[in-house]
């Protein structure tokens, strides 16, 4: 184990610990770079997410009573 990691305690559902064994069993992995590698993942996303969210910012925005209101008008609902 490299001196740059943490440990950390985490609970997991016992079905969830159950695919995690299996899976770090299968893929010669351990289950805490299992757990690394998806909460990078989801991190990741959130990144992107954040970054789509900048660059739609000088978008005008509409409130959602507007938006259904215009569906009415055009008859889409």
């Amino acid at each position: 184990m490299s001196a740059l990691t943490k440990r950390a305690t985490v609970y997991f559902d016992p079905s969830i610990h159950k695919i995690l064994k299996v899976k770090a069993l299968e893929t010669s992995r351990s289950i805490s770079d299992l757990v690394n590698e998806a909460l990078l993942h989801e991190l990741s996303e959130d990144a992107e997410d954040l970054q789509a969210f900048e660059k739609r910012a000088s978008e005008p925005s509409i409130s959602f009573e507007d938006l259904v209101k215009g569906l009415k008008a055009d008859g889409k609902i």
